[in-house]
């Protein structure tokens, strides 16, 4: 079984993938909600009020930050607080996990939270651009958990020596992690309100390259890895779910250079 598909598999069991697109969905749908040009809003606003409702969803939904229970507290506790400015959709649609299954783990002031040994971080990108994200334009930390090995390297010219000889040739990563991390990536074309959110295992792409030794999309479904962009669903229609009223007159330039930043 290959590390993508006993992640997968462990997460999926647990419902922390729907968690996460439930998180993601009500974000964007509230960030859509609220914005306008005309009061002054721009692409870097729209960018980072997302980030700033995806940590908060994500929270609830793991019952951790200020929404956490005490210990012994009944799973019902605290609901109002949970379930306050979310739509009647929101609250129905929200995936019921065990409120001692995920617990915040950031990492370098970096919002990340953690389920039993792996570690989950998030990153902004530009719509479109999630399988050649430039991790060496990211943070430190970003580029940190970018430089995890490869959990299923390629043969090397060391695969044959003994253990006591590779250790005398490779160097020793100082900045191991502590724990595997992970990346959910999330990225949004306000004008068309597409979107994109995967969970993997970047690669640090120094001089370009692909960004992940393997993603899976929480969107749409799973992918063989990186080199497969996701396909975001289109926008649903009228008769459905009313669209968001809102003017979205920005140039798409404009936000992609607002999502880089973050």
């Amino acid at each position: 079984m290959t590390e993508k598909t006993d992640i997968i598999s462990q997460l999926e069991d647990r419902g922390l993938m729907g968690a996460l697109a439930w998180a993601y969905t009500s974000a964007v749908t509230r960030t859509l909600d609220d914005y306008s040009e005309d009061a002054g809003y721009d692409a870097a606003w729209l960018g980072n009020t997302r980030f700033t409702l995806f940590r908060d969803r994500i929270d609830r939904v793991t019952s951790c930050g200020k929404y956490a229970l005490h210990v012994g507290a009944d799973s019902s506790e605290g609901l109002d607080l949970v379930h306050a400015e979310l739509t009647e959709r929101e609250i129905e649609t929200m995936p019921q996990l065990p409120p001692d299954l995920v617990r915040r783990a950031d990492l370098n002031h970096s919002p990340g939270w953690r389920i039993e040994d792996l570690r989950f971080l998030l990153a902004s990108c530009a719509f479109g651009k999630i399988d050649s994200l430039p991790w060496p334009q990211k943070s430190p930390t970003k580029q940190l958990v970018a430089k995890q090995p490869n959990p299923e390297p390629e043969m090397t010219l060391f695969d044959d020596l003994v253990a006591e000889e590779v250790a005398g040739l490779l160097a020793i990563d100082d900045d191991a992690l502590d724990l595997t991390t992970l990346v959910s990536a999330h990225s949004l074309d306000a004008v068309s309100q597409r979107r994109e959110l995967v969970l993997g295992r970047p690669r640090l792409n120094d001089g370009g390259g692909d960004a992940w030794h393997w993603y899976v999309d929480l969107l749409g479904g799973p992918t063989t890895s990186g080199s497969r962009r996701p396909e975001s669903p289109a926008p649903s229609a009228p008769d459905e779910v009313p669209d968001a009223q809102v003017r979205l007159r920005q140039r798409r330039a404009q936000q992609s250079q607002a999502d880089d930043l973050r």
